[in-house]
Parts: C-alpha cells; structure tokens; sequence
C-alpha cells in the first residue's frame, strides 16, 4: 500500500482528497499548516516567508516514510519548483493534472479564486505549463472577492452559497468560455454550480485520482 503525504493550507481540503482517492489502496497522512494564510498581512510578511515555511514542511514530510507528498494548497504550489526542489519521493502538485487538462482542450477559459494570495502565482504556473506544452493558451483570473474568509474561519455553508454563486455568475457574464475553481476548497461548489447552470465547471479533482494512479500505480481492491 502506497503511503502519501497531503501538505494542506486548511483541515477542509482533507474531506476532498480523501473522497477523491476512496477507491484505492492508499494510506493518506494529512499535514495541515493555515498559519501563511493567517499571516499573510502582516507588515513583515514576504514570499521568502512562505518559501522558507513550505520548503521546511517538504523536508518533514519526506522524512515521514511516505512514498509520495501531495501539495494540496495553490499558495505553497507556486513557491515550489521542480526543477530547484529536488526530493527522493514524487512531489505532485494538486494543480498538475487541471492544467494538463486546460492546455488539453485547448479552450478559452476564466479561471476564478477564492483566495488572492494565490492569484499571481497559479495563472504563472498555468502559463509556464502552456508555454513547454506548446500551447497558446486563453486564459483569465478573476476573484471571488470577500469569499476565502468564510472557509478559513469555518464558515463552510456561506463559502458554499457564495462561491457557488459566484461561479454561477461567471458562466453566464463569459459565455463560450470554460469557467474553472482553481482552488481544492472551492470542488463543493463547482459540483453545485454545475447544478444550477448546466455548465461544466472545471476542478482540481476531476483528473486528480487517474493521474495520481498513473504516477504512483496505485492499486484497487480486489
């Protein structure tokens, strides 16, 4: 049975990968650190703040016997570089296999947030990934403002009907356009949005079990 850690900005995105991988024989050991998000407005706070925090929580996380770290939170995924990060396990970040989709299909999408600290460095990470994909790729931020509170102070019921909402509002205001929850927190309420307009909203689970059982070969129960 594989082993994988779960690096998590909050205890709520626990629910979401546990249901998503529910049908694999995999043991999943949560660390859940939502101090950066806390901190984030403090006078001295800086992106080395965050480097330095994420990159000592990998190192704990690779020293805990797993065989694989998952990286569930968008603000520690942009500080974290393949290329510069180097560890003995597979590090995947939640957002691998959205934006393989996105780069994909090929479609002009709006690409919406939750949480501003966030922002700048997903839609990089996206247009860097298009960029060595090949691919040129349409895409737009935009910020569900005055929502990312409601779900790091437990409010969980109000970041639904709100976010929900807002991705609602989305489709219809860009029509043609493919509408994506960049965030794990935000899965709930683009099941819900999809509900209620019929649009298909793009989220970070739906391609995250196949590409983690590619990677990792995980297995099923027989």
């Amino acid at each position: 049975m594989k082993r994988i850690g779960c690096f998590h900005a909050h205890y709520s995105n626990i629910e979401h990968i546990e249901r998503a991988l529910a049908n694999y024989e995999v043991e999943l050991v949560h660390f859940v650190d939502p101090g950066l998000d806390r901190m984030k407005k403090d006078e001295d706070f800086s992106a080395a703040t965050v480097e330095q925090k994420v990159m000592d929580t990998l190192d704990w996380i690779a020293k805990s016997h797993v065989d694989a770290i998952l990286i569930t939170c968008t603000l520690f995924t942009a500080v974290f570089d393949p290329e510069i990060h180097r560890y003995n396990v597979p590090v995947i970040c939640i957002d691998d296999p959205l934006f393989e989709d996105i780069c994909g299909r090929g479609e002009a999408v709006v690409v919406a947030f939750t949480n501003p600290g966030t922002v700048e460095g997903s839609m990089n990470q996206l247009l860097s990934y298009a960029r060595k994909q090949g691919k040129q790729l349409q895409a737009e931020p935009v910020l569900l403002e005055n929502t990312f509170e409601l779900i790091m102070s437990g409010r969980k019921s109000e970041y639904l009907a709100a976010v929900s909402a807002g991705l609602s509002q989305l489709v219809k205001e860009h029509p043609g356009k493919r509408v994506i929850a960049a965030q794990l927190s935000m899965v709930p309420a683009a099941a819900l949005a999809e509900e209620q307009t019929g649009a298909r909203i793009g989220n970070q689970l739906d391609s995250l079990a196949a590409h983690l059982e590619e990677l990792l070969e995980l297995a099923k129960p027989s």
